[in-house]
């Protein structure tokens, strides 16, 4: 009874990361449903809240894209597109996976900017 709850559960979680993964606007967590066996439950992630808190107005703070000789393209952005159409789940030269992409971009911006979190649980809450 135990697993076939936890299996109806994450079945759920997996549904509800791609309906809301949908529309940033409505997002409420990273979706994670990329990921084989993750090890944390998806990142908490509020965007429209974060955005305002913040005070982020250039999408393409965080939608970032890059030409082909790694230079980030000023003015572009990938709102239009999710993390993993671009990142995969590994290193690929010097793009990093997924993972790596995602803490890079949020944990690299909170490091600097000295505000947000940045421990594990802050952003993956069980």
């Amino acid at each position: 009874m135990k697993r076939m709850l936890f299996w109806g559960m994450t079945i759920l979680s997996i549904a509800l990361a791609v309906c809301t993964a949908s529309g940033q606007e409505d997002m409420t967590f990273v979706d994670n449903g990329v990921f084989d066996r993750p090890q944390r439950p998806p990142a908490i992630f509020e965007h429209d809240v974060h955005n305002e808190t913040a005070g982020l107005d250039d999408c393409a703070e965080c939608h970032h894209l890059y030409d082909e000789s790694g230079q980030k393209l000023e003015g572009e952005s990938s709102e239009d597109q999710t993390c993993a159409d671009c990142h995969e789940i590994k290193d690929v030269g010097r793009k990093p996976g997924l993972r790596k992409a995602f803490h890079n971009n949020c944990k690299g911006c909170h490091l600097a900017e000295q505000k947000g979190p940045i421990a594990c649980a802050q952003c993956h809450v069980r």
